[in-house]
């Protein structure tokens, strides 16, 4: 609809804006978008998930603690500044509904909204603010064809929207498709992925401190692995993040 020449500029956007939002609040009485937690219909401003989910999210708060459990699973093992997870992972719930959608359903803005909103947290967290690369743990050539994107990708890409670090997607490959982790042991899931991962152009991550992140972390056996050959470049310092904790 066109109002140039009958309403001043002020008010042609008021009246163009409040069409549009009609417009929306009608296309989504019959198409709604819905909350990809709960499954019930959103609201204007609501993206992803609805308020409710939000707010339930379990949130592990790790990034105010240097000395949380998750940090722990690494000593002895790899030399990380930091280690945090935004949320706490369980069998059946809604974070596992979530994560589910996001690496097998094609639900890519999962993984970016949460990123977005982790990242606002991590600004805040001293350990976490002077990062200055966010790096996925990355997926086979082969495997990143068949799903078409890597669900930890989205994660970093929300990470830097908000963050100062910058998302870096190329410097860390895998060579290797190895097997899928689950039901492995500990000591199992590292042989599987020990030696697969390889640093390409180390001269964009020589003295840069990494923020390394994955959806998942259980054994950290794949973190691990990348941490440690990215270490393998002078001046690096790794931490890492990811979207969720499993503990058991």
């Amino acid at each position: 609809m066109n109002y140039q020449g009958i309403y001043p500029p002020d008010k042609q956007n008021h009246m163009l804006k409040t069409v549009k939002e009609l417009t929306d609040d009608l296309f989504g009485l019959f198409f709604p978008n819905l909350c990809l937690g709960c499954g019930q219909p959103l609201i204007r401003g609501e993206e992803v998930i609805c308020g409710i989910c939000h707010f339930h999210l379990p949130k592990t708060y790790f990034h105010n603690d240097p000395e949380n459990p998750l940090n722990r699973v690494f000593w002895g093992r790899v030399n990380l500044e930091a280690v945090a997870a935004f949320l706490y992972f369980q069998k059946g719930s809604t974070v596992q509904h979530l994560l589910h959608q996001l690496k097998y359903k094609g639900r890519q803005e999962i993984g970016f909204r949460i990123g977005k909103w982790y990242g606002l947290e991590l600004c805040h967290a001293d350990i976490f603010r002077d990062t200055d690369l966010v790096i996925p743990v990355p997926l086979h050539p082969r495997k990143l064809r068949k799903r078409g994107y890597n669900q930890s990708q989205m994660f970093a890409e929300g990470l830097g929207a908000v963050m100062t670090a910058v998302p870096e997607m190329h410097c860390l490959y895998r060579k290797v498709d190895s097997k899928t982790q689950t039901r492995k042991t500990r000591y199992n899931r590292w042989e599987n992925v020990e030696n697969i991962f390889e640093v390409s152009h180390p001269e964009k991550i020589r003295d840069r401190h990494i923020l390394l992140v994955d959806d998942v972390i259980t054994t950290g056996a794949t973190l691990e692995a990348c941490a440690q050959v990215l270490l393998e470049v002078p001046g690096v310092k790794v931490s890492v993040a990811t979207i969720a904790y499993a503990s058991g």
